[in-house]
C-alpha cells in the first residue's frame, strides 16, 4: 500500500510503498477514506514525542471503511467488514484502572496511531480494541466530515463542554485558531454565549468572524484587549495552539474563578515556570488540560452534527492528496498550512 513516511526527525517525508498492516487478534484493519493533517503530526515529526519510533507514518485522524476484523473480535460486537467507521486517536485498552473507570482518554496503556504505531496517512490503518475504539458513523456523514472530527473537533467539544463546563451566559475566548480553535469556536456559539477568537492571522480572525465570534487581534497585549472587549474578562479560556504567549494570554484572559483549558501541545517547562501564580491564588483560577475525547461522549456530538447543530465541513479549509502531504506537513511549521482544516482525501 502506499504511505507518506520519514526515516528520520525533521528529514523529509516521501510517500513510498509499504507493506499492508496486519490485523490485531482484538483489533481491526480500515480502508482510510479521508484523514485529517493537525498540528500534532508536526510536532511529531519534528521528534516532539518521544513515542515515536522511526521509520515512521504519521496521521491519527481518520474516516473509512473496515476491512477485516480480528480474529478475537466477538461475534456479536455489531461490527462487520464494510461499516463505515472513525475512532479517537486514543485507543483505549479497556482494562486498566482508567478505562474501568470510564477515562478511557488518559488509558494507562493506550496506543495511538501517528504515535505509538505506524499512523493514517496510509491506505489503511490499524485500530486496536476494535470493540472499544471504533465509531460508527452515520449514513449522512461524508468521510471529509468525519475526519475532521477525528481529533481536532472532538477535542474541542470535550475540552468545551466537559472539561470547561461551559455554562449558559458565561463568556469564552479561543486562543488559536487553527482547526481545533475554530471547532471551539463553532461549538461555543452554537451554545448561544459570546465567544472571543484571538489569532495573529489576519485569515483566521475572518473565519473567526464568520462563525459568528467576536476577532480579537493576537500578540502582545492579547489578553488586555481580551478583558477590554469582554468587560473584565472571560469564565473559560482555550489555548488552541501550544506555545508560552498563548497559553499565558489565556490565563490571563480571564476573570476571578475562571477556567483556563489548555488544548495545544507544549514542550518543556518554560511555560509552567512563566505561569501568574499570584493570579492563580488571588483570583482562584483552574488550570485544566484536555486530552482527546472517549467514545461514549461521541454518539451526542455526532448527533449535532447529524442535526445540523454543528457544521465541521465550514472548517476544512482544504483537501489535499495523499502525494501532497510532505509539503503540507513541512508548511505547519512556517505558518504556512493556511486557515481551517486541511483533510487528505484518498480515493
Amino acid at each position: 500500500m502506499r504511505a507518506v513516511r520519514y526515516a528520520g526527525f525533521g528529514a523529509e517525508p516521501e510517500v513510498v510503498e509499504v507493506d499492508r498492516p496486519t490485523c490485531p487478534p482484538r483489533g481491526a484493519v480500515v480502508r482510510v477514506r479521508a484523514t485529517g493533517l493537525c498540528r500534532s503530526d508536526w510536532h511529531a515529526w519534528m521528534g516532539h514525542d518521544d513515542t515515536v519510533r522511526l521509520p515512521h507514518v504519521p496521521g491519527h485522524e481518520f474516516a473509512g471503511e473496515v476491512i477485516e476484523l480480528g480474529s478475537e473480535v466477538s461475534p456479536d460486537s455489531g461490527w462487520a467488514v464494510g461499516d463505515r467507521v472513525t475512532a479517537p486517536f486514543i485507543s483505549a485498552c479497556g482494562r486498566c484502572s482508567q478505562c474501568r473507570s470510564g477515562n478511557e482518554q488518559v488509558c494507562d496503556a493506550q496506543e495511538q496511531p501517528g504515535f505509538t504505531y505506524w499512523g493514517s496517512f496510509a491506505e489503511e490503518v490499524i485500530v486496536h480494541e476494535a470493540e472499544i475504539n471504533l465509531v460508527r458513523l452515520p449514513d449522512a456523514l461524508g468521510f471529509v466530515e468525519a475526519a475532521s472530527l477525528g481529533c481536532r473537533f472532538a477535542t474541542a467539544y470535550r475540552a468545551v463542554v466537559t472539561r470547561g463546563r461551559l455554562q449558559p451566559g458565561e463568556r469564552i475566548a479561543v486562543h488559536g485558531c487553527g482547526g481545533v480553535g475554530l471547532s471551539a469556536i463553532m461549538i461555543a456559539v452554537a451554545a448561544g454565549v459570546e465567544t472571543y477568537g484571538v489569532d495573529v492571522s489576519d485569515a483566521a480572525l475572518q473565519a473567526v468572524e464568520k462563525l459568528g465570534a467576536i476577532p480579537v487581534q493576537g500578540g502582545e497585549g492579547a489578553a488586555e484587549r481580551v478583558r477590554e472587549v469582554s468587560e473584565g474578562g472571560v469564565e473559560l479560556s482555550i489555548d488552541a495552539f501550544g506555545s508560552i504567549e498563548t497559553s499565558l494570554a489565556s490565563v490571563r484572559s480571564l476573570r476571578k474563578r475562571g477556567r483556563h483549558v489548555q488544548i495545544g501541545l507544549m514542550t518543556g517547562d518554560a511555560a509552567l515556570a512563566a505561569m501568574p501564580m499570584d493570579a492563580l491564588i488571588a483570583g482562584e483560577l483552574e488550570l485544566l488540560g484536555s486530552h482527546g475525547m472517549t467514545v461514549r461522549e461521541y454518539p451526542e456530538m455526532l448527533g449535532a452534527v447529524a442535526s445540523g447543530a454543528f457544521r465541521p465541513i465550514e472548517l476544512v479549509g482544504r483537501t489535499i492528496r495523499l502525494d501532497d502531504v510532505p509539503a503540507a506537513l513541512a508548511a505547519m511549521g512556517t505558518g504556512g498550512g493556511g486557515s481551517g482544516m486541511t483533510v487528505v482525501e484518498l480515493v
